[in-house]
């Protein structure tokens, strides 16, 4: 079973929100459709999902096209960012709605309420108002109740952006554990790139209603396709092949994240820091570069927390090839 989408565009009048996108979803894959907001990634998911009609192309399950299927017989799951639980219902209530509403029996019901409640560390939560749960414990309800009736497509719009960012980080784990686990074929949205990687099999970047790059996370993250898709996605400096060959042995453009550059006594290339800020677990330092090609231009570089140079200090820094991304 897969999803396809040929040529699939998206209009408001004269704005075109979608243009000519072509993906696919394989039987058991999770892609992440990663962009900026109002880039359109959320307009295709509602167009995937049939709550928006494309003014082009099709969607598509396994060679059928659903132009003529409505919402509620596509057997797609849907969790938005706000979750959109039934707040009249406890818990049980809202996971049991999906299978309810397909005819399964009382039993078979509560087996799969509890079976996915404990799937989603909610155990003993059954009869809990969902008004007095926290942010956290409603997303994990809204993908218990999307899971609940098996669906053969799970549709995940931005579902942990309203969440602060500890628990969100560690919600995507533990999505990540439930979509393997349920061998769930998926669709998520977001604008947040560490969530992506985390979640998906392979990722979509997704800008201005096109789609830019399609790969493995590992691929999109050290080799983006053009210099914005690698400005997206962290790269703050952009080298030419000239410079790139200098700083980092690269005869490439190339792009550098905060971490390309590390404070190390032993390192290669000596700088003036210009700017220290602290962050949770390192310190990111703006400095001016000394040496040949590259003399006088500013980058970013990061160092330990404990003991880290301040404004005025110079410093010795190391190429970190892992905050390094080849473009194109």
């Amino acid at each position: 079973m897969s999803l396809g989408l040929t040529g699939v565009g998206v209009r408001y009048g004269d704005v075109e929100a979608v243009s000519e996108v072509d993906l696919e979803i394989a039987d058991g894959e999770v892609v992440a459709l990663l962009g900026p907001s109002g880039c359109g990634k959320s307009t295709l998911l509602r167009a995937v999902a049939g709550l928006e009609r494309p003014s082009a192309g099709a969607v598509a399950w396994d060679g059928v096209d659903l132009a003529a299927t409505p919402v509620h017989k596509r057997g797609f799951g849907l969790v938005f960012q706000d979750g959109q639980l039934f707040p009249h219902r406890d818990v049980a209530g809202n996971v049991a709605f999906g299978p309810r509403m397909r005819g399964e029996d009382r039993d078979t019901r509560h087996k799969r309420v509890a079976e996915l409640l404990d799937l989603v560390g909610l155990s003993g939560y059954a009869r809990r108002k969902v008004t007095e749960l926290s942010g956290g414990e409603q997303q994990r309800v809204a993908l218990a109740r999307a899971l609940a009736p098996r669906p053969r497509l799970l549709l995940l719009d931005e579902p942990l952006s309203a969440l602060d960012r500890a628990l969100r980080e560690q919600l995507a784990v533990d999505l990540a554990r439930l979509l393997r686990d349920t061998g769930a074929t998926a669709l998520v949205v977001t604008h947040d790139h560490d969530e992506a990687f985390t979640l998906a099999d392979r990722v979509a970047v997704m800008r201005a209603g096109r789609i830019r790059q399609v790969g493995p996370p590992t691929e999109v993250w050290k080799h983006p396709a053009d210099v914005d898709t690698a400005r997206f996605l962290g790269c703050g400096k952009v080298l030419d092949a000239d410079r790139a060959r200098v700083l980092v042995g690269v005869a490439s453009r190339v792009g550098l994240r905060a971490t390309a550059l590390r404070v190390d006594p032993t390192g290669p290339h000596e700088a003036e820091v210009l700017e220290r800020v602290h962050r949770r677990d390192h310190v990111r330092l703006l400095v001016r570069l000394a040496g040949e090609g590259v003399a006088g231009e500013e980058f970013e570089a990061v160092a330990p927390v404990a003991g880290p140079p301040g404004p005025g200090d110079r410093v010795r820094l190391a190429v970190d090839q892992d905050g390094v991304a080849v473009i194109g």
